[in-house]
């Protein structure tokens, strides 16, 4: 149950997180889903991530480019347009007052237990 919640959660943001890690540089599909666990989110599969690149791609919030490997498969790399970088900057803002209040409920009704 624990596990499925915290997937649901993170389809809620998941398209805001993956704009924040482009905030680093470019970057394609393999490195994208490390920097998110490394952030201690777990393991975002291709099935999921993919989905949410092509969309913030239809969305012109960022642009993708493939190349060629001189090794192995080629990649598509993605970076933030500015239209990108607005949008995190408003929906960043708006999921932080929206954690706040969840955070400042959650205190309130376990008093010491979310801090």
């Amino acid at each position: 149950m624990a596990a499925d919640r915290r997937s649901s959660w993170l389809k809620g943001v998941l398209d805001l997180l993956v704009l924040a890690v482009l905030t680093e540089g470019e970057s394609y599909g393999y490195e994208i889903s490390k920097a998110l666990a490394a952030a201690g989110l777990g393991e975002i599969k291709g099935g999921t991530l993919y989905p949410v690149l092509n969309r913030l791609e239809e969305a012109d919030l960022v642009v993708g480019e493939f190349r060629v490997a001189e090794r192995g498969p080629g990649r598509r790399y993605y970076q933030l347009t500015g239209q990108g970088r607005r949008a995190l900057a408003e929906q960043s803002a708006s999921w932080l007052e929206f954690h706040t209040a969840v955070r400042t409920k959650l205190s309130s009704t376990h008093p010491g237990g979310a801090s």
